[in-house]
Order: C-alpha cells, then sequence, then structure tokens
C-alpha cells in the first residue's frame, strides 16, 4: 500500500472515530445487530454478498475485492429515526425516548498490479444498542436504559484462485462499550438502580467466497465469527427510600465496586444468489443466519455481594434463539453511470417471551428500502431510503432478566422506523 494512501486512511479514520465515540448506536433488526453498513447495499434490501462490489464487501462479502480495481476510499452513514412502542396491559402507552441515531462507516480497498490480490480495511459497528424508556412503564426492573457500542476495525484481503471463484478472509479487532440499566425493587417509581458499566477488546475474523457459477449466475457466501468480549468495570446499586415502606428493613444505600462480564455476539452466515439477465439488471437473495443462542445468561461478576439485596454474580438471564433474515435486491444499472434500486426484507424475532427486554423490544419486522446512485470516473455516490414497520406484538408470561426479582414485561410492542443512508467513493 502506498504511503499516499496509509497517510489519507490515517486522516479520515482519527475524526471518524471521535465522531463516533459521541453517537448513540441503536437496533433495528434482530438482536442488536446491525447490517446496514452502506447506502447501496441498504436500496437492495441488504441483498449483495453475491454481488460485492465496492469496498462495503469487506463487511459484506470480503471475497468481492478481488472486483475492484485500483484505489478506492468509501465513506458513508447511516441516519435513522426509530420508534418502538408499548401498551402496558393496562392500556397505558409509552414511547421510547431515544429516537435519533447516527453511524457512520468507512472503507480502503485496493487491488494488486501483477496478480489478481484484493486488500482492504474497514471500521464500523457491526453490532449496537441504545434504548430508554421512562421510569413509569412498570417493567423498570427489567430495563430502564441500555447502550452498546461495539466498533470493529476490519483488514481483509481476496484472491481469485480460478477465473471464476474468488476467496477471502479478514481479521477482526472489536471493542465494546456497555451501560445498562434497571431498577432494583420499585416497578414504576425511580427511587433505585442498578448499573453496569464496562469495556473491553476481542478479536474475530470474517469469510467470503464468490462463485462464478454461470455467465449469469453469481453465489456467494459469508462468515464472521462470534466473539466474546470481557468488559471490566463497574456496577452501582443505590436506593434512595428505605423499603419495605411499612416496616423498613433496608436503609437508603449507594454501593460501586468493581465488576466484570463476558458479553457474546453472534456469529453470523450469509448464503446470496445473484441472477443477471443481461448487464442492466441484478437480481438478488440473501438468507442471512444469526446465531443469537449465544446469549443465554451473562453473569456480571461484582466484587462483593449487597447483603440482603443483591448477590456478588448477578445473573442475567436472556436465552435467546437464532433467527434469520431473507433479503431481496434489485437494481437497474442505467445510462451514464446512474444506478436506481429496490429491495424487501424481512427478519424474524430472537428474544422470547420468556426473558424479554424492552431495551431490544425485537419483533417480526419487514423493511422496504429505495435507492440511487451514480458511477463516475472519479467519484461514486448512493444515497437510500429504508422504511422499517414491526406488526404489534403482544408479550405473555416475561420474566425479570434478574433472577430473583420477578417483574414481568408483558404487553404489546410495535416499531416503525425511518432511515437516510449516504455514501460516496474517491478513486485514485
Amino acid at each position: 500500500m502506498k504511503k499516499t494512501t496509509i497517510s489519507v486512511m490515517c486522516g479520515l479514520l482519527a475524526p471518524m472515530i471521535l465522531f463516533w465515540t459521541m453517537l448513540p448506536s441503536r437496533a433495528t433488526a434482530t438482536g442488536f445487530d446491525l447490517p446496514d453498513q452502506d447506502a447501496f447495499v441498504i436500496g437492495r434490501g441488504m441483498a449483495f454478498v453475491a454481488t460485492a462490489d465496492n469496498p462495503s464487501a469487506i463487511y459484506y462479502n470480503p471475497a468481492g475485492l478481488t472486483q475492484l480495481k485500483g484505489n478506492t476510499l468509501r465513506a458513508g452513514i447511516y441516519g435513522l429515526y426509530l420508534a418502538p412502542g408499548y401498551e402496558s396491559p393496562g392500556g397505558t402507552s409509552y414511547e421510547n425516548e431515544n429516537n435519533w441515531h447516527a453511524l457512520p462507516q468507512v472503507y480502503y480497498a485496493g487491488h494488486a498490479e501483477k496478480v489478481p490480490l484484493g486488500y482492504g480495511i474497514g471500521f464500523f459497528a457491526p453490532f449496537g444498542l441504545s434504548s430508554k424508556w421512562p421510569q413509569d412503564t412498570g417493567f423498570r426492573t427489567v430495563a430502564t436504559e441500555g447502550s452498546l457500542k461495539y466498533f470493529t476495525i476490519n483488514p481483509a484481503g481476496a484472491y481469485e484462485v480460478l477465473p471464476n471463484l474468488s476467496l477471502g478472509a479478514g481479521v477482526t479487532f472489536n471493542y465494546a462499550k456497555a451501560d445498562l440499566r434497571q431498577g432494583l425493587v420499585w416497578p414504576a417509581q425511580p427511587f433505585d438502580e442498578f448499573k453496569f458499566e464496562g469495556d473491553g477488546w476481542d478479536v474475530g475474523y470474517n469469510l467470503g467466497l464468490l462463485w462464478k457459477a454461470h455467465e449469469k449466475v453469481f453465489i456467494g457466501i459469508s462468515f464472521r465469527s462470534s466473539t466474546s468480549v470481557d468488559m471490566k468495570g463497574n456496577t452501582t446499586a443505590q436506593n434512595s427510600v428505605p423499603f419495605p415502606p411499612d416496616s423498613p428493613a433496608v436503609p437508603p444505600f449507594a454501593v460501586t465496586q468493581d465488576a466484570r462480564a463476558e458479553f457474546p455476539c453472534p456469529l453470523k452466515a450469509i448464503f446470496g444468489i445473484s441472477y443477471r439477465p443481461t448487464p442492466q439488471w441484478n437480481l438478488e437473495f440473501n438468507a442471512d443466519y444469526t446465531d443469537w443462542t449465544q446469549l443465554g445468561t451473562i453473569m456480571v461478576k461484582q466484587a462483593g455481594p449487597i447483603p440482603g439485596i443483591l448477590p456478588q454474580n448477578v445473573p442475567l438471564v436472556l436465552n435467546w434463539q437464532a433467527s434469520w433474515y431473507y433479503e431481496f435486491g434489485v437494481t437497474r444499472y442505467l445510462a451514464n453511470g446512474w444506478t436506481v434500486s429496490a429491495g424487501y426484507i424481512y427478519n424474524e424475532n430472537s428474544v422470547p417471551d420468556a426473558t424479554y427486554t424492552p431495551l431490544v423490544a425485537d419483533l417480526d419486522r419487514h423493511f422496504l428500502s429505495l435507492g440511487v446512485g451514480h458511477r463516475g470516473e472519479r467519484f461514486d455516490f448512493d444515497v437510500a431510503y429504508q422504511f422499517g414497520y414491526g406488526p404489534d406484538h403482544r408479550v405473555s408470561g416475561s420474566a425479570n432478566s434478574m433472577a430473583g426479582y420477578p417483574s414481568p414485561a408483558d404487553g404489546e410492542y410495535d416499531f416503525i422506523s425511518h432511515a437516510l443512508a449516504v455514501s460516496v467513493s474517491w478513486h485514485f
């Protein structure tokens, strides 16, 4: 890689990292997965693993890097208005208080001059979560507020082993920071709180395959490994009034102590098939599997217990289930470098009622998208709009994720989202 390229990348990454740390993350799809990593891809419903023809292939399918020529720098931002809602069994409605979100991403891709080798590096957030509910919902001892920021630096390379077959691989360096909050015993009054804050690093990998099975048919396969971040930080437990109120046995208290928790993020596997009846059309279907079963019970290990209130090790019981995205996309390549795309996604709920958490408020969801872009000699751009809708999901039989403190999250949840994504590329 040329010295000038390294300088450009460092100059761009530094302010992007600083900007990103000030932004909230969010959850739009199954669990806290964030597959929205490029405007062109979003416009075609994330159906891209068998196309993978811009630098965001680093995330979607690194084998696609062999298709790119020269050097390309690509950056984008995904702006989102997210509006999950909740109606209690008594009929009172509540709205999540953290609605506006923004997620940037940046990629560099290059190609060797004398061998069929592509390479690149990406910086993005493959997972994230940010949610805040009012204190009087009735489920505050399940959850009130949460934030998960998960950033990845992903160098990757690809080699064309045959004229119609490329293989790719990358290493992921992952940083995660969590802030999770809930009440202790008061279901509707903000008198108490249990909070865990921590951060840490982990290393994973991603793999990809791109096969031109026929002149008009391309097959893509992508795999991202699971990770488990050892988050080190502290817990804070506080209560401002005595309880129980009639004969107070526990006076007010506030305790902060060292704590840690192993936080797993799931593996992902994607299969895609692209059909190109003419050079002007690209139709693709992807099946995207996420193994959320790795989120069973997260144990928050504190330096010591709080007698009569919390054990030393606090179990956060999740027991999530694996789920799928089904993604359909089409792109029409017009004259003079213009493109128009459309897409549809259906994704399954991954959070069972028994351990339902309003921080994610997951449910079956539908996404529709439209995109427009232009390919130029030196510059490209793409703009996409995405609309998300979740039919009402009624939760029953839920229990508190903190074992021993029953406070169900039963009720009806809904979901609406609007998103605008923009990506630009510079060829040099």
